[in-house]
């Protein structure tokens, strides 16, 4: 990687030496010179190095390339403040966010430095950095107001109608226009970070099966690939074919629910049913190959718990077929009723430009023209072998990210069709040996929500002392911000829903 960069395969680790540490102008100027460039920001998180100091590490993705460059600087807790990237950088803003709220780190300049999940600092109890060890839990901070002659506000939330996750709703509205939505999160903040430091491998790979309810598999897939990346343990190309068989199963599973619900949202009710129906099919075939609906179980470190045998893949293979005609059948009457493109299109718009400027990663990212896909751009495991074509609309309204999820459902059935065909021989577990110290491993998984990464730090004794997570709800939830300022309140369901995106990912 010449010393900066590397290709992502399954995970991969480099010895914290290997990381450039800059001073802050360099390290902010390079940020900023490899984005204008047409890099982007993978990752931006902050880790405790000694009782003084702590380092800020920055992962910038060229994703034409699949190559990613990463860097470090050092801060004084004595004095806990860097030049905030944000005004320059809006892809910058959460993270800087999250770093102030975690570790008391400053970002001066930072136009709204809101906490992001309203938690125990990081540092708490750690012994490290007393002053900011002690600094308080943040107070509520004042949500953004519009004044003017009939400009009203609506709070929705955080307890909803209906059997889903907490999340306040700020909206400033002038009649029924949105001209502003906030939204604050974190009443679902678990603490997962910091137990993933303090469990043994075997809970914390439970962690990671939890991190997002229905992203079992994506994000256990991350934490297998970081501790395998740790520790030099290669898996069999049967267990890496299998996992690839979970994660798009539990795509196809979430973008035909997906359908479904909007399909619920807009009145339509036949193909709610319809798609529901097939949700429970992917399910079903996902509870088959792990012995739960949602792939609990099926993955580890070292490879896979369960296997397919020749009755199986004929089994697999004969309802994937059935499904394809089915789902055919339903989005066909979905995508072609004048009634449910008149409440698609042109509704919830994120512009290209702000898809790139927020940072937004998956499907919602390619519903605006942006051909982000890790199993493109940073291949791993089978994807290195079974290429999956990146699907891209340009409208980046709700018919565009409806329109992605039946286009990928489509991809994934041809994937899962070809790779069972030719699933390879192989063992399905090997153990994993010790891990290695002083490195850093980095993983990134595309799941159905877009990009997991996963960065784990050891010491001198190959003990993790910086976990870090992050879902893709974390880099989407202000593109729904965006996508309802001047639509109508009355269309904010609608609009929420195609975004889909976790309380619980994103809280942490």
């Amino acid at each position: 990687m010449e010393n900066q960069r590397l290709h992502i395969h399954n995970g991969q680790s480099w010895e914290l030496t290997a990381v450039p540490l800059l001073d802050e102008n360099s390290f902010r100027q390079r940020i900023l010179t490899e984005c204008a460039r047409g890099a982007r920001l993978v990752n931006l998180f902050a880790c405790p190095e000694s009782s003084s100091h702590i380092k800020i590490f920055s992962m910038l993705g060229n994703d034409q390339e699949g190559t990613l460059s990463t860097s470090s600087l050092r801060i004084p807790l004595n004095n806990a403040s860097f030049q905030s990237l944000t005004p320059e950088l809006p892809q910058a803003h959460m993270f800087e966010r999250e770093m102030a709220e975690q570790f008391a780190l400053k970002p001066v300049g930072h136009p709204w430095l809101k906490p992001v999940r309203y938690h125990h600092n990081y540092l708490t109890g750690s012994g490290l950095g007393p002053e900011i060890a002690s600094s308080p839990i943040p107070e509520n901070y004042p949500f953004y107001r519009v004044e003017g002659a009939e400009v009203h506000e609506v709070a929705v939330g955080p307890v909803h109608a209906g059997i889903i996750e907490p999340g306040h709703f700020r909206f400033q509205c002038h009649g029924e226009e949105i001209l502003n939505l906030e939204i604050q999160l974190g009443y679902q903040h678990r603490g997962i970070e910091e137990m993933m430091e303090k469990f043994s491998a075997e809970r914390a790979v439970l962690l990671a099966e939890s991190i997002a309810g229905d992203t079992v598999i994506g994000h256990v897939m991350s934490y297998c690939n970081i501790i395998e990346s740790l520790s030099d343990c290669e898996i069999s190309p049967r267990a890496e074919t299998i996992r690839a068989i979970a994660l798009e199963l539990e795509r196809l599973s979430n973008h035909v629910g997906d359908l479904g619900a909007l399909s619920t949202d807009i009145g339509f009710l036949p193909p709610s049913a319809y798609f529901g129906r097939l949700r429970g099919e992917f399910l079903n075939l996902l509870m088959e190959l792990s012995g739960n609906r949602y792939g609990r179980s099926l993955c580890r470190p070292g490879g896979v718990l369960f296997d397919l045998d020749h009755d199986m893949v004929s089994d697999f293979r004969k309802r994937l077929l059935t499904a394809r005609k089915d789902l055919k059948e339903i989005s066909d009457l979905f995508f072609t009723k004048s009634s449910v493109l008149s409440r698609l299109e042109g509704t919830g718009v994120v512009s290209n430009k702000a898809a790139k400027d927020l940072g937004i990663v998956g499907p919602a990212a390619r519903a605006s023209g942006c051909g982000l896909d890790v199993r493109t751009d940073y291949a791993f495991g089978m994807y290195r072998f079974h290429h999956i074509p990146i699907s891209t609309v340009g409208s980046g309204d709700v018919y565009a990210r409806s329109l992605i999820r039946w286009l990928e459902a489509q991809r994934s059935i041809e994937f899962l069709l070809d790779v069972l065909n030719h699933i390879p021989d192989g063992d399905l577990y090997t153990k994993p040996p010790a891990l290695k110290p002083n490195h850093m491993a980095l993983a990134m998984t595309e799941g159905w929500r877009g990009e997991i990464v996963h960065v784990a730090v050891t010491d001198s004794n190959s003990r993790i002392v910086r976990y870090k997570i992050k879902d893709p709800s974390f880099n989407n939830w202000a593109g729904l911000s965006v996508a309802v300022q001047g639509a109508q309140i009355s269309d904010f369901p609608l609009c929420n829903k195609s975004f889909n995106l976790s309380y619980a990912g994103h809280d942490l």
